[in-house]
């Protein structure tokens, strides 16, 4: 890439003398057996690492990597096209097999031939860079202003919305109300942080390892289920949105507030809407411009690329409808679903509220055919919900597009988190004897333990698809993982405490949470940023050095950090400001928050607009 040499051929063509630089490609060859031999068959398995994923020339290769396939790095002069090294690498190819009959298809692919060749920024670049210092330059003179104002009486809300100061107090407070159910807290810090090793398995295989075979043959073993159940870590999160959304509702509900959706709907588009927003920006022109490396266009320019024509979808939440190949930042799918969901739970709330027998009986109907319909989408479109050894991207793609992503299939535990939240209204301070609450947590382990260690053999190096298997995961997993933590959450709120109970209640988790959305919004750039620049192999030596990389989770949390104190806050500030809500007279404290959502990496904190974020003691349950 560094090449760059000037010569005169003695013309006066202007387009002869110009410059030789060097360019490098990255080139796909996919092997082609002739026969069925085992013998050749063995030694392919052993050439494609045992296959973790198989992939195929159209697979898209930005989301999931093409691991079968081979990946040849070649520099070559600039005037070669992408057309032309495709050919002479074919050509080497057929000479190198020509005796054994077995024959290579070749693709090189336009954008990822690149030239060292800096082009001026576009105009959509240079306004998107503006942006951001405008954002910056903001909040630094509200930052002033606050520091200057702070001996003052009385400070104006606007001015301090975006003040870093008083945004990051709240950030890194811990104080919360009694009416918090704390132990929310600690049940999403567990799950985002196991959803954060899964996305990271993901990524590392993009990396090439000079003994990648050994990596496989590490990896194909049952305890991998932690990184393999990627899926299972989401539910929670949609349980919880559910949750507190009707724990919200229902407490106004009891006490004869008004509830004003429309401003519910308002409130929870000023909350998700502007980190979002900054981010597709971000990502889609300021990114690309930041670094460089074999694999960067494919996993950094091609994301961009997408996101120019599509970004539209992520911002109106029905992007996880178009299929995850032509999705703006796949990882944000999960907004798509649970701002659906929050659109038609206050329906469920108040069918619950006014025939609560019937309603009962509804909900719990839906629940059944969600289950069922997993179960039968799977069987006939042979899908997988959990990333088992050896399975094909087609398959995980068409997962995301016939289930993972469409908001019917995920209803369940949603409409459980709803009948969660009706549950800690109505049973509120429940008397549980002691064989009770030995059943319960004798359940409980039983439901986390089947759905966490009973599809463990799927990862196994020798594990063949079979659908039965996949449809029961799919279909039951979720409600077991989300039974345990609903049963948690049950009994730690009436005052039936153990150890566990009191791990999850840790008061320092409230600060994750409110990086929570940040980070699930981040982690996906960051890693996708050290994967496009890796210019070196790898040595795989075990599973926690690859996952636990610190400058990759330092990196995570300063630009968590930095789009929460930007973006997020302070719109919770103008949201406070620009949305009153009528304060209950039988209530000496602000009102309950009622933007119900999951405050999670998959959604937005539920804060009430009299709520501001710079009060310490304000908290989502807060009555």
């Amino acid at each position: 890439m560094g090449i760059q040499q000037a010569f005169d051929d003695g013309t006066d063509d202007s387009q002869a003398n110009s410059p030789l630089r060097g360019q490098y490609c990255l080139a796909y060859a996919q092997p082609v057996l002739p026969h069925k031999s085992k013998r050749l068959q063995a030694f392919f398995k052993l050439l494609q690492s045992h296959g973790p994923f198989r992939s195929e020339f159209n697979d898209p290769g930005h989301r999931v990597p093409r691991y079968s396939l081979v990946n040849w790095g070649i520099c070559v002069p600039s005037g070669c096209t992408h057309r032309d090294v495709e050919y002479s690498v074919a050509e080497y190819l057929r000479n190198q097999t020509a005796a054994t009959g077995i024959t290579f298809n070749v693709r090189v692919e336009p954008q990822m031939c690149q030239v060292r060749d800096p082009q001026p920024w576009d105009r959509n670049t240079t306004w998107a860079v503006r942006f951001f210092v405008l954002v910056l330059c903001v909040a630094i003179l509200s930052t002033v202003y606050d520091r200057s104002t702070k001996t003052q009486p009385k400070q104006n809300d606007w001015c301090t919305a975006f003040s870093l100061d008083k945004n990051l107090r709240w950030l890194f407070s811990t104080r919360s109300s009694p009416g918090d159910i704390q132990a929310v807290h600690g049940i999403r810090f567990l799950n985002a942080v196991m959803l954060i090793f899964s996305h990271k398995s993901m990524a590392m295989f993009f990396n090439p390892y000079n003994n990648r075979t050994a990596m496989s043959e590490s990896l194909g073993q049952p305890w991998t289920v932690i990184g393999r159940a990627a899926s299972l870590y989401t539910d929670p999160f949609l349980l919880f949105s559910g949750m507190l959304t009707s724990y919200s509702l229902f407490g106004r509900l009891m006490k004869q507030q008004p509830i004003r959706l429309k401003n519910e709907y308002i409130s929870r588009l000023m909350r998700i809407v502007p980190p979002l927003a900054a981010l597709i920006l971000f990502c889609t022109y300021v990114l690309p411009l930041w670094g460089s490396g074999p694999q960067w266009n494919l996993v950094v320019g091609h994301h961009a690329d997408i996101c120019k024509q599509h970004w539209w979808r992520n911002l109106l939440f029905i992007h996880n409808y178009f299929g995850f190949s032509e999705m703006c930042l796949t990882h944000t799918h999960h907004l798509g679903i649970d701002t659906e969901l929050f659109a038609v739970a206050p329906l469920f709330i108040f069918v619950l509220w006014r025939w609560p027998r019937r309603g009962l009986f509804a909900l719990l109907l839906l629940c059944t055919v969600g289950t069922a319909a997993r179960y039968y989408t799977t069987i006939v479109n042979q899908l997988s919900n959990y990333i088992y050894f050896g399975t094909n991207i087609q398959r995980l793609f068409r997962t995301a597009d016939y289930m993972y992503s469409f908001p019917p299939h995920r209803s369940t535990v949603y409409i459980m988190g709803i009948l969660l939240g009706y549950a800690l209204r109505k049973y509120q301070g429940a008397q549980l004897s002691r064989l009770q609450l030995r059943l319960g947590w004798l359940a409980a382990t039983v439901c986390v333990l089947a759905s966490l260690l009973g599809p463990a053999p799927m990862g196994h190096i020798s594990y063949v698809y079979n659908s039965t298997h996949a449809a029961i995961y799919a279909a039951f997993a979720p409600i077991a993982w989300c039974l345990f933590f609903s049963w948690i959450v049950f009994v730690s709120h009436n005052g039936y405490t153990n150890k566990l109970t009191r791990l999850f209640s840790w008061r320092g988790f409230q600060v994750s949470t409110k990086l929570s959305y940040a980070i699930y919004l981040t982690q996906f750039p960051v890693f996708f940023f050290n994967v496009g620049r890796r210019r070196h192999i790898h040595h795989y030596y075990n599973f926690i050095s690859i996952i636990l990389d610190t400058n990759e989770f330092i990196s995570i949390f300063l630009a968590s950090v930095a789009l929460t104190v930007l973006f997020d806050a302070p719109f919770q500030n103008l949201k406070k400001l620009l949305i009153k809500r009528p304060a209950s007279p039988a209530i000496k404290s602000k009102a309950p928050a009622t933007t119900p959502s999951t405050a999670s990496q998959l959604t937005d904190t539920l804060k009430s607009p009299e709520q501001p974020p710079t009060d310490p003691h304000s908290h989502p349950h807060a009555d």
